[in-house]
């Protein structure tokens, strides 16, 4: 009920991959997380999407999972996505009794900093790890995952995590009963793996190398960019391609302007057919907070009113593509 501009799978609906990572979600988060299942009419980028979230925050590693959730709302604040900031606090503030602050301030102070100014390309350069390499592959991982979570929930879900219509004041009693569910997932220690078969193998692109410190996570990330990369091929036109990664090259990590004017200044040298396509994709990408259902519409009706296939997918790869500059820019700090 949550999601919006597609239509969402139910779980009495899904088959093959789809149920199979709704069964996998309620095993080990212990909801059906909209921020995954948002994904569902996509296959391939609904299971990157929860290759990459299992991976770094669910199963135990070297991190403590309370530092990763400091690590997910820190992020999510930075890019302006209540929804994520709204469920990673409340589920930090479960598993640390007593600490109410948002993001965990004070006991996660220099992993929440770190992960603040690695948002952005002049800090992330002069921004050292507050932990040992190991943690590597699990803090930059969940910085990756939330980057790319935050993008697709800005566009396809709500400011709160509840239902069209339901009171704002029902939101504490709706999360008390997810943290619950969650934490009560959490114990069960999921096995590092298990759902790799959900993709193909893929080598590990450059820019992921941060997550060689731990082969089931660069696995993940490796299927989980293939997978996505593949969506981008079949769904976002070549010259909207080349757009997005001209733009990232001269991205500072920061708000790219008020509005949406730069965006539409930015795809006036691209054919008419193309420029809705490549506005939804910049703004994905740079600005997820502003798109909205006209930057929906026009993209469906000049793309004769794709499927929800496409319109996943496109936002999929751009949201990934963005988060893993980010990473790209964390992964040299020191």
């Amino acid at each position: 009920m949550q999601v919006r501009h597609v239509k969402p799978v139910g779980f009495d609906r899904a088959r093959g991959g789809v149920a199979q990572v709704y069964q996998e979600l309620e095993r080990d988060f212990g909801v059906l997380a909209p921020p995954i299942a948002l994904h569902a009419p996509a296959a391939g980028p609904l299971a990157a999407s929860w290759l990459m979230l299992r991976e770094t925050m669910l199963v135990e590693g070297a991190a403590a999972r309370p530092a990763k959730e400091a690590v997910a709302c820190a992020v999510s604040a930075g890019n302006e996505c209540p929804f994520c900031e709204r469920m990673h606090t409340a589920v930090l503030h479960s598993l640390t009794p007593g600490r109410d602050a948002a993001c965990g301030a004070g006991q996660f102070d220099e992993v929440t900093t770190w992960a603040r100014l690695g948002a952005a390309r002049d800090t992330a350069a002069a921004n050292p790890r507050p932990f040992p390499a190991a943690h590597l592959p699990e803090l930059l991982g969940t910085v990756v995952i939330m980057q790319y979570l935050n993008r697709m929930v800005n566009v396809f879900l709500g400011a709160v995590p509840l239902p069209p219509g339901a009171p704002e004041s029902s939101l504490r009693p709706v999360l008390r009963v997810l943290t619950w569910l969650i934490r009560s997932s959490a114990r069960s220690t999921p096995a590092p793996g298990v759902s790799l078969d959900l993709l193909a193998p893929a080598p590990l692109p450059a820019d992921l190398a941060w997550a060689e410190g731990n082969p089931v996570i660069a696995s993940a990330f490796a299927r989980a960019a293939a997978a996505v990369e593949e969506a981008g091929r079949k769904d976002v036109p070549k010259a909207v391609q080349e757009l997005l990664h001209d733009t990232l090259a001269r991205w500072d990590g920061r708000p790219p302007g008020l509005g949406r004017g730069w965006a539409d200044q930015a795809v006036a040298a691209l054919v008419p057919e193309e420029r809705p396509a490549a506005r939804l994709v910049l703004l994905t990408a740079l600005a997820s907070y502003t798109v909205d259902e006209t930057v929906i519409a026009d993209f469906r009706r000049a793309a004769g009113r794709p499927d929800d296939q496409a319109l996943v997918g496109l936002t999929s790869w751009a949201s990934l593509t963005a988060a893993r500059q980010v990473g790209a820019w964390m992964q040299q700090d020191g």
